[in-house]
């Protein structure tokens, strides 16, 4: 099996997270499953933190683009899944439409587990500003009486990644307002951002107490490899009907993204 991973990262700017990813996974899916990890390309971002861009919705819309090319190219590549390694879930009803492949998107499957592992779920996030996007997320899901809400970690990008070099000061900081927000009302927690995530799940940090802490990163792709298996076990796919769920012709699809974006841009997605 070949999973085809998309963080909203460019990877390049990140080594030591992409590393740590490439450790955390060899323990999540099976020894025959093969995941790729992908970023965004080069020079999407001004700095090597994206959420300057992120937190203003236009934004965060033109960049989502880069996410249906690259399930595009996933599909044409031959990947049995795709896997949205991002709590925020760019455009993934429409990806989900038309990749043709199994896709697992982070926030709505770290949603819809939280629900069933407790009552009542709650988001840690550094970014603060997704906290209406998360709302809405899970809104769509109809799970917004199961959302306790969200609270701010009480650090930053940065501080996230130098705590992969030195984790223990910032578990610790993570446990304390994990504590506040079990206090208002969560007994399942979400860290609202996967760098987060994966500096807790790295470094086995799955309860605050008697509260678990989901790892987004490993559901997704765990949850990405099971949507394959019963997908060939059982044919169980992708709803096709509907407006959201339609799928248009690969054809219209790609003279549309070649009518939108420079034959350099189209060429990184078709490698």
């Amino acid at each position: 099996m070949r999973i085809w991973h998309q963080s909203f990262t460019v990877l390049e700017d990140l080594p030591a997270y992409a590393d740590r990813m490439r450790d955390h996974l060899r323990g999540i899916v099976r020894p025959d499953t093969v995941v790729d990890l992908h970023g965004l390309m080069p020079g999407t971002f001004p700095a090597n933190y994206p959420g300057e861009d992120m937190a203003f919705s236009p934004l965060f819309a033109l960049h989502s683009a880069q996410w249906m090319l690259n399930a595009r190219a996933a599909a044409a590549q031959g990947y049995d899944g795709f896997a949205m390694c991002t709590l925020i879930d760019p455009l993934y009803r429409e990806i989900k439409s038309f990749a043709g492949i199994p896709v697992m998107a982070a926030g709505e499957a770290s949603y819809h587990v939280a629900c069933m592992l407790g009552h009542r779920f709650g988001l840690l996030l550094f970014m603060d500003r997704f906290a209406a996007r998360y709302a809405e997320q899970i809104s769509l899901c109809g799970l917004s009486e199961r959302y306790a809400g969200a609270q701010q970690v009480g650090f930053g990008f940065k501080d996230v990644l130098r705590g992969f070099e030195a984790p223990g000061e910032l578990i610790d900081r993570f446990k304390v307002a994990a504590r506040k927000l079990i206090a208002s009302g969560a007994d399942v927690i979400i860290p609202g951002e996967l760098p987060l995530n994966l500096l807790l799940a790295s470094e086995k940090i799955s309860r605050v107490d008697d509260v678990p802490v989901i790892d987004g990163f490993g559901l997704t792709l765990k949850m990405t490899e099971t949507m394959v298996d019963l997908k060939q076990s059982t044919g169980l796919a992708h709803s096709g009907h509907g407006w959201f769920n339609q799928a248009a012709s690969p054809e219209r699809f790609d003279a549309l993204a070649k009518f939108y974006f420079r034959d350099e841009v189209l060429s990184r997605f078709n490698r």
